[in-house]
């Protein structure tokens, strides 16, 4: 199909390699502009122990309004800048090379770094808040309760950084001489074919659909009664609190995304099962599954990336205590995996886009 036709026959956000340029450099002046008016004095800083009270476990826990609002403003403007010359494909040799570290550096930043474990908490719980709507028994929570602004803040990043990621592929792709919508080259790869990604697809959902599950193990357990790899003293602080309890829910929803994964190499994950009400024998769309897939992959292996750093501080925070691992390691082994699990999801998601997406209605290439 020629371009001019394919692109009125597509909506516009499949035209993500022409626009996101501009999303990543309006996001970056946008940002910047919020860097300005912390500046200032401006409320609503959201990094840092003396903004954030949850903020112990974050990357960031040590920043500090006078210092990191002018940092914010400064890289706002130098990334809008970046970004405007990659969309307008400027740059080459060394010059390429510095925009791509640039962008690339800030897309891992904004979604794995800066992000902590709260993300997935507000996410993993939302279901569990429709449930007790629907029942009628959702507490009275006001949203800023429930979702602070320095939780908030972290989604937006989360977007920037997704937002970063699509240009710097664009700009990688159309630069490199491959298509910008599906990066295909005259050349191929041999391991981006159907054949080949539905075999390493396989191998990565295990490992994303074993992790959760192993976590899960641990806290039904604890909500059970056996303190399984946990001192007795810490399972009855957690038990005193209710936490075992929301943990139980959270594994449960863990267990269930695990079983999900497995759609990314089942034909259920294809077509829609016979069962299913309104849509039984239709084709799945493959956004459905890709594009919650993906985001659960960030926020997972940011979660991941934050317990990693608690491991090397050997002590993590319940309440107003500090607990050590060295008698609980069983608080946080199976978190020590989910950077592993977050990998291994995102792979697997790459392996399902390359088994669905077929010919390129772009460039024409299979």
């Amino acid at each position: 199909m020629h371009a001019a036709a394919a692109r009125r026959s597509t909506p516009r956000w499949r035209w993500w390699p022409e626009w996101s340029g501009y999303a990543a450099a309006a996001w970056s002046l946008a940002y910047g502009a919020l860097g300005l008016y912390w500046a200032g004095g401006g409320v609503g800083f959201p990094f840092g122990l003396e903004h954030d009270p949850g903020a112990r476990s974050s990357v960031l826990v040590g920043a500090r309004q006078p210092v990191g609002a002018p940092a914010i403003a400064v890289l706002g403007l130098m990334g809008a800048a970046a970004a405007f010359a990659m969309t307008r494909t400027w740059g080459g040799g060394k010059r390429r090379a510095a925009l791509l570290g640039f962008a690339w550096t800030v897309a891992v930043g904004l979604s794995l770094v800066v992000p902590d474990f709260r993300v997935l908490v507000v996410v993993a719980y939302a279901p569990i808040l429709l449930v007790s709507a629907a029942f009628g028994r959702l507490p009275e929570v006001r949203a800023v309760d429930a979702v602070p602004w320095p939780v908030l803040n972290q989604l937006v990043c989360i977007v920037g950084g997704l937002v970063w990621a699509a240009t710097a592929l664009a700009y990688q792709r159309r630069t490199g001489g491959a298509c910008g919508h599906c990066g295909r080259t005259d050349a191929g790869a041999a391991w981006t074919t159907p054949r080949a990604a539905a075999r390493w697809g396989r191998g990565a959902v295990y490992v994303a659909a074993v992790v959760p599950l192993v976590y899960a193990l641990t806290r039904w357990a604890w909500a059970l009664g056996f303190p399984l790899g946990i001192t007795e003293k810490f399972f009855r602080q957690g038990q005193a609190i209710g936490l075992w309890w929301r943990g139980a829910a959270l594994a449960t929803l863990a267990a269930g995304g695990a079983l999900l994964t497995f759609g990314l190499v089942q034909r259920w994950g294809e077509v829609f099962p016979r069962w299913l009400p309104f849509a039984a024998g239709k084709a799945v769309p493959p956004a459905l599954a890709i594009a919650p897939a993906a985001f659960v992959s960030v926020i997972v292996t940011a979660a991941g990336l934050m317990f990693v750093r608690v491991a090397f501080a050997g002590t993590f925070a319940l309440g107003d205590n500090r607990v050590s691992l060295d008698e609980n390691l069983g608080a946080l082994a199976p978190e020590l995996l989910w950077p592993a699990w977050g990998i291994a999801l995102g792979a697997a998601t790459l392996a399902y886009y390359y088994r669905t997406r077929g010919r390129c209605r772009y460039c024409g290439r299979l």
